[in-house]
């Protein structure tokens, strides 16, 4: 599928020096003794899950499938390089006409992860390979630990929606991928509109305090905002006395007002204050919106209030507690020349502290109980069993160096809601706990 068919610009900078120096003296050490092209198999996995987590979320890979694309160094970033002498003219020369022409499978967007599950594959020479080592574990490492809380919260809210809120909480561009991950993760909406430009995410947002403090009355501003945006609109009613502000906010907008937002204060016994009141005041149909510093463990707490949806910001944006998943990019096989038939040997790190690997290339599938209910991760080296044939979680993302798998950002957001449905329904307990199933190697 041609990009510009999703209707979403998807256009990104170089990503060439998204990496760390080290990758770029790897690549001169092997073209200078011969090792460059040989055959290779790459993988990204984690080996744990962050703790207490029961299951992981992949979220990512839209975004690393663009920065393979632009992996590209140009003459500027050529430059840059040579002053700093980081590598040789030879290597100058190899990458100024640098291009992905290899494989890369994966778990595809949305999907759940669990211990030693390889979530992405990149096949090519150890040369092309190498250099996206970095690149790719900043977008999945980034984008998976948000997803996962998101999803986690998601859980949480049921069907209330979920607002992402987070923008000022965390740098300007990692905010975008903060928000497009929560959106994969079950968020509805975010306040940054970055990414409602980048991504197609519906933006949302009324009004702060400092609307209301600029004005000479709550009533003036309430007023203001009614005026500009419509009764539809949500007021914020807890800059001074909320029970006041409610009151003045019907008085304002009438019945039909779309929504209140509190946003300090104990939110499980003022929600309720504020409905009864909205109610008493005839105004039923008006909804109540919660923020104030909220993680998945609060909004479980407010399951019981009349609150209609969260809108979630620090917590959010921070991994809830887990800001990365540490996801690693290991070599798992390669050729033993670079004659390109040559049969792929396994390989892998052998070390203590618990920082060993499986070597060999893998395929992974789902196990499911006769009721379509995961129940175990299984991973192997060999070939795949035919009872598994269908189960099988690894699709193919870039083919001979072409994206083929690109989709809508709505797709990875269905398939996360459907893959999460069919775990144990004890993955969405926020109590701490162990994998909710188990990884089993073949």
């Amino acid at each position: 599928m041609n990009p510009a068919d999703l209707g979403l610009p998807v256009d990104v900078p170089s990503t060439a020096l998204f990496t760390d120096h080290y990758e770029l003296t790897m690549l001169k050490a092997a073209l200078a003794n011969g090792t460059a092209d040989r055959r290779s198999v790459f993988e990204v996995f984690t080996r744990r899950l962050p703790e207490g987590r029961r299951y992981g979320v992949v979220a990512g890979t839209g975004r690393v499938l663009d920065a393979v694309e632009n992996f590209r160094f140009d003459s500027a970033v050529l430059e840059f390089l040579r002053e700093r002498d980081v590598v040789d003219m030879r290597t100058l020369d190899w990458l100024s006409s640098y291009r992905f022409s290899g494989d890369i499978w994966g778990y595809p967007e949305g999907e759940v992860y669990f211990p030693g599950s390889p979530i992405l594959r990149v096949e090519g020479t150890f040369a092309e390979c190498v250099l996206l080592e970095t690149v790719i574990l900043s977008i999945l490492n980034h984008d998976s630990a948000i997803a996962a809380a998101a999803s986690r919260m998601a859980s949480a809210a049921g069907d209330r929606p979920l607002l992402e809120m987070g923008a000022r909480r965390t740098h300007e561009l990692a905010a975008v991928a903060a928000s497009r991950a929560a959106y994969v993760g079950g968020f509805t909406s975010t306040s940054d509109l970055a990414a409602g430009f980048r991504y197609g995410i519906p933006t949302i947002g009324t009004s702060a305090h400092a609307f209301t403090l600029l004005h000479d009355s709550e009533r003036d501003a309430f007023r203001a905002q009614v005026d500009s945006l419509g009764q539809g609109t949500t007021l914020l009613v807890d800059t001074y006395d909320v029970a006041e502000a409610v009151r003045t906010a019907v008085e304002v907008a009438g019945t039909g007002l779309g929504a209140v937002r509190i946003d300090s204060g104990d939110l499980l016994l003022v929600a309720h204050r504020v409905r009864h009141q909205l109610d008493e005041l005839g105004a039923t149909g008006t909804r109540i919106v919660v923020t104030s510093d909220l993680d998945e463990y609060a909004i479980a707490s407010l399951a019981a209030a009349p609150v209609d949806a969260y809108g979630v910001g620090t917590q959010l944006v921070t991994g809830s507690g887990h800001p990365t998943c540490s996801m690693v990019y290991k070599l798992v096989a390669r050729a033993g020349s670079d004659d390109p038939k040559a049969p792929l040997v396994p390989v892998a790190k052998k070390s203590t502290g618990g920082k060993t690997s499986i070597g060999g290339r893998k395929w992974a599938a789902r196990r499911r109980d006769a009721e379509g209910v995961a129940e175990a991760e299984v991973v192997g080296t060999g070939p795949v069993p035919q009872a598994l044939a269908g189960s099988q979680l690894l699709v193919q993302l870039v083919k001979g160096g072409e994206v083929v798998a690109r989709e809508p950002l709505d797709a990875a957001r269905d398939r996360h809601r459907a893959a999460r449905a069919a775990l144990p329904l004890s993955a969405t307990q926020l109590s701490r706990g162990e994998p909710v199933i188990p990884t089993e190697y073949v």
